[in-house]
């Protein structure tokens, strides 16, 4: 029997008006949106690649260690999922705007907000007149007369509904994945098809959970009109009011700094102040070491004082003497700038985190949130990726400063005239930043809370749907 009503709420939905619309709308959307999606990933692959082949041409010709690090600044390569999650890291690049402001202006669809906007609308379109509709009708009064279960009937209901809300969304997405599959510039692993498949397991459920609301909000209402206008205030609320209002109410009850502030602060510790206390301490200690040594005291230039040490002892003790006095002055002053900056950056990072983790809290509470969190940090494009990128950056930069040390250190003994931080150098075996995506098993970790979230919320619903449902009253 259960079977029977799901076949009926099929072929009743898939011969309606609002099932041609839905269909022809995906049909479109989908393999389009994935189409352009992935040009411009193969897009990014090139540019990624020209900047990077830019990057080896400058450290073959013009390495310099005071330059070179922002020359070679770290950069996430272009994701395979860009391909249809558009995801954070693809956010539009200000510096752009003039060149092509469409994409700020009108930004591209991606999978997530087919699903998140989309088809949690046409879930609601299906099944808000679910109960009211067929009471209004008279036929739900015929079911019952016919010695129906209700449970039964709740269930066929939402079951037959989901299916065929599924049928042009699977449809769709099969046309789209085919766009990637004759893409030879798009190599998917099976690490990205297992991903894709979790990706449509949580987008299934979140459909899902739109599809009980609406029925659970028609099992609350006597005509379909009412029933309608509520589903629409629901769906405003959970996708569009509760997910924009959050950052606003975290700033709120949680204040931090803006970014701006912040950066223009760091630089002013390390450039500007930090330069003047650098010259301070140098000035302090040069006039110290030309008591010990008096020969200092006289004006050489660099080629002028390169040529001394090779030739007189004396000088080269004294100017080695001077060179050591002078790294230090340094060394202290990036010491102690170094020391007010990580103050000031773990002070900022303690207050946005706090406000980033109230805003997200906060924001779950809409599945639109929950779903978009599930999809990005499944597939490296959302929150947790950047975190996992500034870790694979952090290592590397150490590493790099190691290199740049003991490389200058090195140098210097060989030549201790010559000023190594502005004088071009080999860096042939200079440790090069290599991005690595983050395993399946940890994504899939990181995406278990709202996904967990978002199964509640199904749980709970349902269960309202069906009890609402059971005390309806057919007359």
């Amino acid at each position: 029997m259960l079977g029977t009503l799901i076949k009926k709420e099929i072929l009743n939905s898939v011969f309606s008006f609002r099932f041609v619309v839905i269909f022809a709308l995906l049909l479109v959307v989908v393999p389009v949106t994935i189409f352009i999606l992935t040009n411009d990933y193969v897009r990014k692959v090139d540019e990624y690649s020209f900047r990077q082949n830019g990057i080896e041409n400058y450290l073959k010709n013009y390495a310099h260690f005071n330059r070179i690090m922002n020359v070679i600044m770290p950069s996430q390569p272009p994701i395979p999922f860009y391909s249809i999650v558009r995801g954070i890291s693809s956010d539009v690049n200000i510096a752009k705007f003039d060149d092509d402001p469409l994409p700020a202006v009108f930004p591209l669809l991606d999978l997530v907000f087919i699903v998140g906007i989309l088809l949690s609308l046409a879930a609601l379109i299906f099944s808000y007149d679910a109960v009211s509709g067929e009471k209004e009708d008279g036929t739900l009064k015929l079911m019952m007369s016919n010695c129906l279960a209700r449970s039964k009937i709740i269930l066929g209901k939402i079951i037959g509904g989901t299916l065929t809300l599924l049928i042009p969304f699977v449809l769709s997405m099969i046309l789209g994945l085919f766009v990637i599959l004759l893409n030879s510039r798009v190599a998917w692993t099976g690490t990205n098809w297992a991903t894709l498949a979790f990706l449509l397991l949580g987008a299934v459920i979140y459909v899902f959970l739109f599809l009980v609301l609406g029925v659970f909000i028609s099992a609350r209402h006597h005509s379909s009109s009412a029933s309608i206008m509520t589903s629409l205030f629901v769906w405003v609320l959970l996708i569009l009011v509760v997910p924009n209002l959050s950052p606003y109410l975290a700033s709120l009850i949680s204040p931090a700094p803006s970014q701006i502030k912040m950066e223009r602060e760091v630089s002013r510790l390390t450039d500007v102040e930090r330069d003047d206390l650098g010259r301070k301490l140098q000035d302090e200690r040069l006039r110290e070491i030309v008591k010990k040594y008096p020969v200092l005291a006289e004006r050489f230039s660099e080629a002028e004082a390169k040529a001394r040490v090779e030739k007189d002892p004396a000088f080269r003790e004294a100017y080695q003497a001077r060179t050591k006095e002078v790294d230090a002055a340094w060394s202290e002053a990036n010491r102690i700038q170094n020391k007010k900056r990580d103050d000031l950056q773990e002070e900022f990072n303690r207050k946005v985190g706090a406000q980033t983790r109230l805003s997200r809290g906060l924001s779950m509470s809409s599945p639109l949130s929950d779903f978009t969190y599930m999809a990005t940090d499944l597939t490296s494009t959302g929150i947790m990726n950047l975190r996992h990128f500034e870790q694979i950056r952090s290592g590397w930069e150490h590493t790099y400063w190691d290199y740049v040390q003991g490389r200058t250190t090195a140098l210097q003994k060989q030549n201790p005239a010559v000023d190594w931080s502005n004088t071009p150098v080999d860096v042939s075996d200079m440790p090069r930043f290599q991005y690595k995506e983050e395993a399946l098993a940890a994504r899939a970790k990181g995406a278990l809370w709202p996904f967990a979230i978002l199964m509640l919320m199904n749980l709970i619903v349902f269960s309202a749907a069906y009890i609402s449902f059971v005390k309806y009253d057919v007359r």
